[in-house]
């Protein structure tokens, strides 16, 4: 079975979301529900798995988001 949207259907889909993330029902720490959210995109058929984490890894690469690095003071 492929990934893409165009090999699967929506019901395929939150089944590959649900067993990657496991549980979905059980966050009991909070932090599943925004990643079951962040992939809804792809379930419903709007973005593929490779948009979304594309999109989500951005966010730590951008330069303008990192934070300011300074020598350990051993040189």
């Amino acid at each position: 079975m492929g990934y893409l949207i165009s090999e699967t259907t929506k019901e395929e889909r939150e089944k590959i979301i649900s067993e990657s993330l496991g549980n979905i029902s059980a966050n009991c720490d909070g932090c599943m529900a925004g990643l079951a959210e962040m992939y809804q995109d792809y379930i419903d058929g709007r973005k593929e798995l490779r948009e979304i984490n594309m999109e989500f890894n951005s966010r730590y690469i951008k330069a303008d988001n990192r934070p300011e690095r300074s020598g350990c003071g051993y040189a």
